[in-house]
């Protein structure tokens, strides 16, 4: 369905002062070409001064009968026919033709001028190109980004790439290259448009839309790179039976009594590869070498039938106005186009003389919006914002949701709680349906639309008809010259369109009719969301604005959201959670936005858009606070709408003004109509804080057991911290927590973390800023390294516990180092943390020995100590992540020993724990031995401890007892474990016979015995 309006999209209009009559029209770059009736002459316009005024006029070389203009390189291409012959040429620098008797250069594609002549005046000379083509040229197209040129012929597709060649250091020259040739099987396009490597091509009944892709180029074939392909000739060969199936007629077209006719088709994407058309491509250029292969890629395929069961005949079902439109997000287009950019989306339009249709084809291909005409339409033109529609009497303006598609290509945040925009499958409308005279052509050029009108309309249509009949027998392009004598009269205007701004202000004026008869219309929302489209549409699209004009572009892109925001927070349908994200966009605060709906719900009651704009509002960490006035609105609101949720809007950062008094009433009141929560509680709790009511605080937190406050705070975590944008701030039952019940407090946390409530940072930032005001200002405060304790017990993600273990490493050590003296006790001794946790593990004998527990640990950190040993006795801590921290500990007491050797054993340096364990605790040494000296470490009682313990026993002699006894030990496992060659070879030359005479004697007779 199209909806219908009577806005002003138009804003003037002026009279061409064109001499002759007008037979082609056409427009760009700011001026508008007019052909003469008889074909022969070519009159340009400036389109962009008032009265537009001649620029220049030159004679074409044929009569022409078609005509189109290039951006890129600023050229005019023609079809022209001159004694029955159709030429395809182009035409360069038409500018200097403004003094009418200046020289033209005319030559052929490829053949530059090099004479004396061209070199002396370079910049005076209009140059003609004649362009040889094998068959005459049906359509052409000219590529908006590249200045490329695509001619349609009876079997193929000609591609022709604008080069600028360089004659001099002074001059350069626009030339043509042909650089490809799509052979076609089975079609004879009658329009074809060309962008950006997608290809469009439409017959009366049929439109195909496929893309050359670049590829890695094949080595096989690159020797045959400018040859007609193998199956080329194969496909040429095809009998005749495929090309009749591809037109739609069976196999029983022999039969003189059967006549079978195509049905509709609509084939998407990769299907479209079957619609029967088949297309080869032949490289033609010299630099066909250097490019990679290139391939078809099918897009689109669509195909109409008529009806004649309906009256239809094929006229009605006859195809018009082909075109391709890109849409860029860039703002810049000279940089866009000389760099050669992908559109950021890909439409394509095509039109029936009813009805016509606009298709995405980048990302996916997918009808975008279906126009309905009330009557037959002559050619339609497609542009950022609009769809132009000329019938016999009428210029039509339809709106189009090419700015709905791109806008969620460039912008991901859109169709989510932040960002929203309206749907590209909304109905279009018609803006304005403007009445004129015998409309003949339409063409369009930025924010100017040129019309051409002619008197007799019916008589003009006839001989239009029965010249396309001719044309068709003739295979040729040819275009009737009309008699004299029914020529009544024509016109040329140049229709200019209001601003953007003028005509959303207008729209928004429109909708408030309906507003005022029914404020849930879909009309008013309708022509809303007309009206923020076209404003997306200019801040999206690559026009140019002035800061001030694109700042004024930009307020009214926020109004408009903040009256659809308003549209849908009165909405009790589906679609009202779209309240949220154009409240966001608006840039309206909460406050803004309570007022809004305070004056339009004063009597209906609010809506479940405006209430769901509410609580989301409240809910996430907004850093607005409301004044106590409006909170205690806010607090009224809830409580009728809905209810349950008043404890978290109590919780909520942004109704810290509320007065605690009024926010208990309402909570006693929601307590006393159904069962206590454990939510419902903690808040309580927390607003008897606020009030100074230890009493009533004290009988809510008994209410419940610990762990299931847990639950609570899990499901209202802004109880405990409220998120200010990259701040943490702990609230008022967060630090009496913390005074009273710090367990309570660190569990609380750690649920919200496992739930992803928190995130690891945010806990860490919690914690230092409630403890910011205590005694520890300069370190890690105790709580969180209990925090982080009860993570490693609980957490199961191996990321985060290998960053816990780091940091409870890093604190140990510090405080094992005497630069933390803080008292304060913690919640997990060393003995709770092995026997809870894995990662902590069982003290090994000879630690004991080297650390032994004492009786008074205050202030000396043992504590810590034994912690850090712990998880270094533990299977997870990865040593090597902590070596960089050992170096401000000291080895040569026993705590900072015990770190060292622990660190070295598991990094498998078991001589140099000897070593150390020798020179600074000799007493640990066979305990470290036992317990180390294992497996494929055994070796060492005899290669490193032996001679070790030898040598320093001969050294102190007999009184060192702990040495001596560490050597008898040593010597009893080496005579277990070596035969009695190998432990006599051990014993030293001088070694005293009845000090060693046993242990070999033992030696011998375990050896007897095996």
């Amino acid at each position: 369905m199209v909806h219908v309006y009577n806005c002003h999209p138009f804003a003037s209009q002026q009279i061409v002062a064109v001499e002759q009559e007008p037979g082609l029209v056409c427009c760009g770059g700011g001026a508008l070409f007019v052909v003469s009736a008889g074909g022969c002459k070519i009159e340009v316009y400036d389109l962009q001064r008032e009265g537009c005024p001649l620029i220049c006029r030159f004679s074409s070389m044929g009569s022409v009968h078609s005509i189109r203009h290039s951006a890129v390189g600023n050229y005019l291409v023609t079809i022209e026919e001159k004694n029955k012959v159709t030429y395809l040429r182009a035409y360069t620098n038409w500018r200097y033709q403004a003094a009418e008797k200046t020289r033209v250069g005319v030559r052929l594609l490829g053949h530059l001028l090099r004479g004396s002549s061209f070199r002396c005046a370079p910049k005076e000379q209009m140059e003609i190109i004649e362009i040889p083509l094998f068959e005459p040229p049906l359509c052409m197209a000219c590529c908006p980004l590249t200045g490329d040129l695509l001619v349609g012929c009876s079997k193929s597709l000609v591609v022709f790439s604008l080069k600028r060649q360089t004659l001099s250091e002074q001059l350069s020259v626009l030339d043509f290259e042909r650089v490809l040739i799509l052979h076609l099987q089975g079609w004879s396009p009658s329009q074809v448009a060309f962008c950006c490597g997608y290809v469009a091509l439409q017959s009366d009944i049929e439109v195909l839309v496929v893309k050359l892709m670049h590829q890695q180029k094949n080595s096989q074939a690159t020797g045959e790179h400018a040859l007609l392909p193998d199956d080329t000739m194969n496909e040429a060969g095809l009998d005749e039976d495929a090309e009749m199936k591809k037109d739609g007629f069976s196999p029983l077209y022999e039969q003189k009594n059967f006549f079978v006719f195509p049905k509709h088709q609509e084939m998407l994407g990769s299907e479209a590869q079957d619609c029967g058309v088949s297309i080869v491509l032949e490289w033609t250029g010299i630099e066909a070498e250097s490019l990679g292969d290139i391939s078809v890629v099918y897009v689109l395929y669509r195909r109409f039938a008529p009806d004649f069961f309906e009256g239809c005949s094929v006229e009605e079902t006859r195809l018009h106005s082909l075109q391709l439109h890109p849409l860029f997000t860039d703002t810049d287009e000279e940089t866009t186009i000389s760099k050669c950019r992908e559109p950021t989306c890909m439409f394509i339009f095509f039109s029936l003389p009813n009805t016509s249709y606009i298709y995405s084809l980048k990302n996916s291909v997918e009808l975008v919006s279906t126009y309905q005409y009330p009557e037959k339409a002559l050619q339609s033109v497609l542009s950022d914002q609009f769809l132009y529609v000329i019938t016999r009497n009428a210029l039509q303006c339809f709106t189009v949701r090419c700015s709905a598609v791109a806008a969620r290509v460039d912008d991901p945040y859109v169709d989510t709680t932040v960002k929203a925009c309206p749907p590209f499958t909304m109905e279009v409308c018609a803006l304005r349906i403007q009445l004129f005279i015998g409309l003949k052509l339409l063409c369009h050029d930025g924010n100017q639309i040129v019309l051409l009108t002619a008197a007799d309309v019916d008589r003009r249509e006839d001989m239009d008809r029965s010249n396309r009949k001719n044309i068709c027998r003739k295979i040729s392009m040819s275009k009737s010259t009309e008699p004299a004598d029914i020529v009544h009269g024509w016109n040329l205007y140049v229709i200019s369109s209001v601003s953007t701004l003028q005509l959303y202000r207008e729209i928004v004026e429109y909708s408030r009719r309906y507003e005022q008869s029914s404020p849930m219309s879909q009309s008013c929302v309708h022509l809303l969301s007309e009206a923020h489209l076209l404003l997306q549409a200019a801040l999206l699209t690559r026009q140019t604005y002035e800061p001030e004009e694109r700042a004024q572009l930009q307020d009214a892109f926020q109004e408009s959201c903040a009256h659809l925001g308003d549209c849908f927070s009165r909405f009790d349908q589906k679609d009202c959670h779209l309240a949220l994200p154009y409240y966001k966009m608006s840039g309206l605060s909460v406050t803004d936005v309570i007022e809004r709906n305070m004056t339009m719900c004063r009597f209906s009651g609010y809506g479940k858009g405006f209430i769901f704009f509410l609580k989301h509002s409240l809910f996430e960490e907004t850093v607005e606070e409301l004044s106590e006035d409006m909170a205690t609105k806010v607090l009224e609101i809830f409580s009728v709408a809905e209810p349950a949720q008043l404890p978290h809007v109590v919780s909520s950062p942004s109704m810290l003004r509320a007065d605690p008094d009024i926010a208990m009433t309402h909570l006693t009141q929601l307590e006393g109509s159904g069962a206590p929560s454990i939510t419902l509680s903690l808040c309580m709790a927390s607003l008897a804080l606020r009030k100074g009511d230890l009493h009533s605080y004290r009988q809510q937190m008994d209410c419940h057991a610990e762990m299931m406050q847990v639950y609570g705070f899990i499901e209202e975590p802004k109880l405990l911290v409220h998120s200010r944008g990259k701040s943490v701030l702990p609230t008022e039952l967060a630090r009496h927590l913390r005074d009273s019940q710090e367990g309570l407090l660190v569990a609380a946390v750690i649920a919200l973390h496992e739930n992803s409530k928190i995130r690891l940072k945010e806990a860490e930032l919690f914690f230092q800023e409630l403890c910011r005001d205590g005694a520890e200002v300069h370190s890690s405060p105790q709580l969180l390294v209990d925090f982080w304790e009860a993570l490693l017990v609980a957490s199961s993600h191996d990321s985060i516990i290998q960053e816990l273990l780091f940091r409870l490493s890093s604190i140990y050590i510090d405080r094992i180092t005497c630069r933390d003296h803080s008292a304060v006790k913690a919640l997990k001794t060393a003995e709770d943390l092995i026997n809870s946790c894995s990662h902590y593990g069982m003290l090994y004998p000879w630690v004991s020995i080297l650390t032994p527990v004492q009786s008074n640990i205050t202030h000396d950190h043992q504590e810590d100590l034994h912690k850090l040993q712990s998880l270094l006795c533990g299977p997870s801590l990865e040593v090597s992540s902590i070596l960089p921290l050992l170096e401000q500990l000291s080895d040569t007491d026993n705590s900072g020993l015990s770190v060292h050797v622990l660190c070295a054993t598991k990094l498998g340096q078991h001589e140099s724990s000897i070593d150390r364990l020798l020179e600074h605790c000799p007493q640990a040494i066979i305990s470290y031995a036992n317990h180390e000296l294992q497996n494929d470490k055994l070796c060492l009682w005899w290669q490193k401890l032996f001679p070790e313990l030898c040598e320093r026993t001969r050294k102190l002699g007999n009184d060192n007892t702990i040495l001596l006894s560490a050597f008898k030990e040593t010597l009893h496992v080496v005579s277990v474990e070596l035969n009695p060659l190998e432990f006599l070879d051990l014993l030293p030359d001088d070694g005293t016979a009845h000090f060693f005479l046993p242990h070999l004697l033992e030696c011998s007779q375990r050896n007897l015995m095996t």
